[in-house]
């Protein structure tokens, strides 16, 4: 990834000195997991990717676990570890299966220079995976959110992607279930559906999905840290003893 020598350091053949003069942090996410530098319109996208993922309030088990960890007196870097270990199945685990999903959906297909038969292709692998969902009564990654009925970083997102003319198979195709979901069961596609879709277009692969959401929310976890210490009680009681009921021994 990067060459160290006296004096010198180079990344992905690129001079550091360089770098630091010309190019956004983004970009050099980009240059350091994809080993090359985006064109305009990757930058742009990538970069709507991250500030999309940067917080979410108070809402997510990895913020809380971050502000508890914090009110308790522990260091940044605890609590930042603390927020980073939530992480799972059940939260920020949705990006790599929409991945997944879209990846493997898109690479069953032949696509050609017909863009009105590549398009009838999505639509009708669309039609498939939904079918295949609904009928074993799945969810399907990437759709639908416990706190938005349309979720605002999802929609902004595709509309991004289609103003900056960054609308490829993968986005495509997560456009296609969401109208199927919408129509039939009101449910919309969400921010980890969107980018999941986005970075399959950027050409990244799915084990890198649950990092890149990493980089783009670890800001927002350190801010509600630095909340936390600033605004907050140590050792801060989020329930009364009254609220408790245990039933072990």
């Amino acid at each position: 990834i990067s060459n160290v020598e006296p004096n010198k350091l180079t990344t992905r053949g690129y001079n550091q000195q360089d770098l630091i003069e010309k190019i956004r942090y983004g970009d050099m996410i980009f240059l350091i997991l994809r080993g090359r530098l985006p064109s305009i319109k990757e930058s742009k996208m990538f970069n709507h990717v991250l500030v999309s993922f940067c917080d979410h309030g108070v809402t997510p088990p990895s913020t809380q676990t971050a502000r508890i960890i914090a009110s308790s007196g522990s260091p940044l870097n605890s609590s930042v570890a603390g927020a980073l270990l939530s992480f799972g199945h059940k939260h920020a685990g949705a990006i790599e299966k929409s991945m997944e999903l879209y990846q493997s959906s898109v690479n069953s297909l032949i696509l050609t220079e017909d863009a009105d038969l590549d398009n009838k292709q999505i639509a009708s692998l669309a039609i498939d995976i939904y079918n295949n969902h609904i009928s074993g009564d799945e969810k399907i990654p990437g759709f639908g959110h416990r706190y938005h009925t349309t979720d605002p970083r999802a929609e902004k997102l595709i509309q991004m992607a289609i103003k900056e003319g960054f609308v490829g198979p993968h986005i495509k195709l997560a456009v296609a279930i969401e109208d199927l979901l919408s129509q039939n069961k009101g449910i919309k596609l969400n921010v980890d559906g969107a980018n999941a879709a986005i970075l399959s277009d950027l050409g990244f692969t799915p084990d890198l999905g649950l990092g890149i959401f990493i980089i783009g929310r670890i800001p927002g976890i350190i801010a509600h840290i630095h909340e936390e210490k600033m605004d907050e009680d140590e050792f801060r009681r989020f329930c009364d003893l009254d609220d408790i009921i245990y039933g072990g021994h």
